[in-house]
């Protein structure tokens, strides 16, 4: 296996989780699948849409995104929206992901953690 290859195994592992936080980040403003995917793609978190869609079903079965099918356009869409739960949990995720990124700088010599903040 090259160093390529290893690499990208370990970004794609450390985006999976990424992507949720950044679905529910996102859809705090109403939004479709293809938008979602447009902006995340902009943003620098490019997903599959075989990834994406079932994310977002998966999302709304465990009540972090409601969803509402808006069908007075010509062709029907669903929009999705972070819940009340979805938005909770967010905060509390980006609250572990500071507390991660505060840990491994630490690790590498920069500030050390409080270890009261963790």
């Amino acid at each position: 296996m090259s160093d390529d290859e290893v690499l990208a195994g370990h970004l794609q592992e450390l985006r999976r989780g990424t992507v949720v936080v950044a679905c529910l980040a996102t859809l705090t403003t109403p939004g479709y699948g293809y938008a979602l995917l447009d902006t995340l793609g902009r943003a620098g978190l490019a997903v599959d849409a075989n990834t994406l869609y079932p994310l977002l079903r998966r999302l709304e079965k465990q009540g972090l995104l409601e969803a509402q099918w808006n069908t007075e356009e010509s062709r029907p869409r669903k929009f999705y929206r972070t819940s009340r739960a979805g938005t909770e949990l967010l905060e509390q995720m980006l609250l572990e992901w500071q507390s991660l990124h505060d840990s491994i700088t630490a690790l590498r010599g920069g500030t050390p953690a409080s270890p009261t903040e963790h």
